[in-house]
């Protein structure tokens, strides 16, 4: 019997957006969905209001509530960079491989 777990059945979901053209737009869309859903879990957690978050940042509700809408991944950095400050967070951004070197296949050929 073999394990389900050593059968490649073809490529993977990052190689088939890659091949559509997709791949940066959903990665753009999924870090955001993140990052909306931490800075939402962080409000409650310190019970902030929209109201009071967008006050503490200077800026509108209108604002803010595009910064927590996990689908608009229009928002600066240096927006993103302030509301994590006034949550007494920081934001952390970092560059990496796109594939790490250990699971990058070998082309065969």
């Amino acid at each position: 019997m073999t394990n389900r777990a050593d059968v490649h059945t073809g490529s993977s979901l990052d190689d088939f957006l890659e091949e559509e053209g997709y791949r940066d737009e959903v990665e753009s869309a999924a870090i955001k969905r993140v990052l909306a859903w931490q800075f939402e879990q962080e409000m409650t957690r310190q019970q902030k209001t929209k109201s009071a978050m967008a006050a503490e940042l200077k800026t509108s509700r209108s604002q803010l509530d595009r910064l927590l809408d996990p689908h608009n991944t229009a928002v600066s950095l240096d927006t993103l960079t302030r509301a994590a400050q006034v949550l007494g967070k920081r934001l952390v951004l970092e560059i990496r491989d796109v594939r790490p070197r250990r699971l990058q296949r070998k082309k065969v050929g």
